[in-house]
């Protein structure tokens, strides 16, 4: 899924703003998500090269392994919890040179049939209004705001 980062009538945000929000994002999913969907999210754990955090959401308790590719791509390889696999946030520019934001993964459902009904019932909520796209556009609503209030 791709969203543009810079539609028409919204406040312009830089790739380095976008960059700053979608960081902020993978240190602390609370300020994103809607309220109370994510109870917990910290990390644990900080590398030269990623960090560790330990969420619950959607009453999942997950830990996840996270890298950041400055201004590039953020990954959120899934290491416990009830998905397997990795979710990727990938900022671009388009043949036109405008921003764009797009949301993909590769994943599994652990102890589940590979593509089997619950790996598919999953895939389905994702690619729903309620997924992927709903995700991109509050990932850039709320960044705009953190933008307006100073935090970015």
């Amino acid at each position: 899924m791709i969203v543009p980062v810079n539609p028409e009538g919204e406040t312009r945000l830089t790739r380095a703003q976008i960059w700053q929000g979608l960081e902020v994002k993978a240190r602390d999913a609370r300020l994103f998500l809607p309220e109370g969907l994510c109870i917990r999210c910290e990390v644990v754990a900080e590398s030269a090269t990623h960090f560790v955090r330990e969420a619950t959401i959607a009453g999942a308790d997950l830990r996840e392994i996270v890298t950041l590719e400055p201004e590039s791509k953020v990954t959120f390889f899934q290491a416990t919890g009830p998905r397997e696999g990795a979710i990727i946030n990938e900022l671009f520019e388009d043949e036109a040179g405008e921003l764009q934001l797009k949301f993909y993964c590769y994943l599994g459902l652990r102890g589940k049939e590979p593509n089997g009904p619950e790996e598919r019932a999953e895939q389905a909520q994702f690619d729903g209004d309620k997924g992927y796209r709903a995700a991109l556009l509050s990932t850039l609503k709320r960044t705009r705001e953190l933008l307006a209030e100073g935090k970015i």
